[in-house]
């Protein structure tokens, strides 16, 4: 992995971070590779229960660097450092290299939580908006920002926003990629909580997860994810099925003996 992110493990949460503190973590070609690197690597890393994806320094990520990209572009390059490709070739699944970056921390099974401060723009704004959950300090600067560069957001953001912002709210915030706080980014649908300290209240809510039957989180974030595109009769009938999956397995039977007993669970990965 590049050193443009990092991640620590303990207590069976991964710390993700951004690691380009002096360009307040911007998307280069190394860091769409570092992410893409980072979600693969969670992806084939037992234990893991939950996520928190945050970026160091002053802020979570302001976008793509713009001059970085451009540069990489001319000499060939995309932004996981192969051959160019067209953005319409599918690299990952159903996206592309952009793409994933935002839709890897829904494809991971174990939920992600994204604390934000600083700057969150652009490319930034969608990578947070593919967590479970979003956390951001009240005080935090969010836009769509692309239509100032004459651009549309591609980096799979709108997979997400259908589901959590009004569609005329994401409308007028698009074409016009008006700047707004963290606080408003809640009533908007695009934070879940404001807290002055996201990090802390990321790990908080990462904690009460990786204390839960981690089979049934699972199958939670599967059936949520796919939520917008079923009717009525599909819910129902994935609810079961799900179901069936972690009912009277070992890690559902702890979870009863575990609250029987007062006790901390002790599930198995």
């Amino acid at each position: 992995m590049t050193d443009r992110v990092t991640i620590s493990i303990e207590n069976h949460i991964a710390h993700v971070r951004l690691n380009r503190p002096e360009k307040m973590n911007a998307l280069d070609p190394d860091m769409f590779q570092g992410i893409i690197e980072a979600g693969q690597e969670l992806m084939e890393t037992p234990a893991i229960r939950a996520v928190v994806l945050s970026g160091e320094g002053r802020s979570f990520c302001a976008g793509l660097d713009m001059a970085s990209m451009a540069k990489s572009s001319s000499s060939g390059g995309n932004a996981s450092g192969g051959i160019a490709k067209s953005l319409t070739e599918r690299t990952y699944g159903n996206a592309n290299d952009f793409q994933y970056v935002c839709t890897v921390w829904r494809e991971l099974p174990m939920p992600v939580i994204a604390a934000v401060h600083g700057v969150c723009f652009g490319g930034g704004l969608q990578i947070a908006s593919g967590a479970d959950i979003r956390i951001a300090a009240p005080d935090t600067r969010m836009s769509i920002m692309e239509m100032k560069w004459g651009l549309i957001p591609d980096m799979g953001g709108f997979t997400i926003w259908r589901s959590n912002v009004r569609d005329d709210i994401l409308r007028e915030l698009t074409y016009t990629n008006r700047e707004f706080s963290g606080e408003e980014g809640q009533e908007l649908g695009f934070v879940t909580y404001v807290d002055a300290d996201p990090v802390a209240r990321a790990m908080a809510i990462a904690t009460e997860i990786a204390n839960r039957n981690p089979d049934a989180m699972q199958r939670a974030k599967s059936l949520i994810n796919e939520l917008p595109d079923m009717d009525e009769d599909a819910i129902l009938i994935a609810e079961s099925v799900e179901q069936n999956r972690v009912m009277r397995q070992p890690n559902q039977i702890e979870a009863v003996m575990s609250q029987m007993q007062k006790r901390a669970a002790n599930f198995v990965d």
